[in-house]
């Protein structure tokens, strides 16, 4: 099993569409797949036609046990989302409400990886829907990891926003065995704008080797995509969005090539 977390502290740089755009071409490649919301707002949720709201299972069930988690638990919460190989364990609203027991409750910041372990042979993949505040929810998903992507607007305020995401993976880190490596993705880039190249310009001279060679265009097919409860690759695979994340699906399964 491979484990990708997509995480920002900073909302509106394309987590989601990255993890569905992502999950979605890893599936039609043949790979058995599944993608976590461990966002309280349910984007990823949402997006497969799933209510945050009123959903009976989700992935707050697993932070309800005390101790291990039951062998039973991790598949029933897991909902097929119609796209072949392509599964979801959805999130609820409640969510929101795990920070407020974390500190009482400890072990909290495990769930995940405790969930993939028993998970660990029925998936090829597994990607998950970080929120964008430090807390609880984040700290499992990168605690689970082995590769980071963390998509960043290509515009100012975006790039200030991972100047924390970056602190709080060193911190992360230093409790790790192994430091997670991650990928910078430059997102929603528009190469019309003087704003979004001077933005890539600075990503790049900041963040060096750590940033993708290459960035996500705005493409109205991804919100296409979205409106139809689709993954992007299954409305058209040969829109641009889709072919920029096949290309960076490319680079994370082949970090050195």
């Amino acid at each position: 099993m491979h484990i990708w977390a997509v995480a920002n502290q900073k909302g509106g740089v394309g987590k989601t569409t990255t993890v569905v755009s992502l999950s979605g071409l890893l599936a039609d490649a043949g790979h058995r797949v599944l993608m976590i919301d461990l966002d309280p707002h349910g984007s990823l949720t949402s997006y497969f036609r799933f209510d945050p709201d009123s959903i009976e299972h989700s992935g707050y069930d697993l932070f309800q046990v005390s101790g291990k988690i039951p062998e039973e638990l991790p598949r029933s919460v897991i909902l097929e989302t119609g796209h072949p190989n392509l599964s979801l364990i959805p999130a609820s609203t409640a969510l929101a409400t795990l920070e407020r027991h974390a500190q009482a409750q400890g072990g909290m910041g495990l769930v995940i990886s405790k969930t993939l372990a028993i998970l660990w042979d029925d998936y090829d993949y597994v990607l998950i829907d970080s929120p964008p505040v430090l807390g609880v929810l984040m700290i499992n998903a990168l605690a689970a990891c082995q590769q980071l992507v963390i998509p960043v607007q290509t515009e100012f305020l975006a790039i200030k926003g991972l100047e924390r995401m970056i602190r709080t993976l060193t911190m992360i880190n230093r409790a790790r065995k192994r430091p997670v490596p991650y990928t910078i993705v430059p997102t929603l880039f528009d190469r019309r704008t003087q704003a979004s190249n001077k933005s890539l310009r600075s990503l790049k001279d900041l963040y060096e080797d750590a940033v993708w060679h290459s960035v996500i265009p705005v493409d109205t097919k991804l919100r296409d995509a979205s409106t139809a409860g689709v993954a992007p690759s299954a409305l058209d695979s040969n829109a641009r969005g889709v072919k920029a994340y096949a290309s960076l699906m490319d680079t994370l399964l082949n970090p050195s090539g």
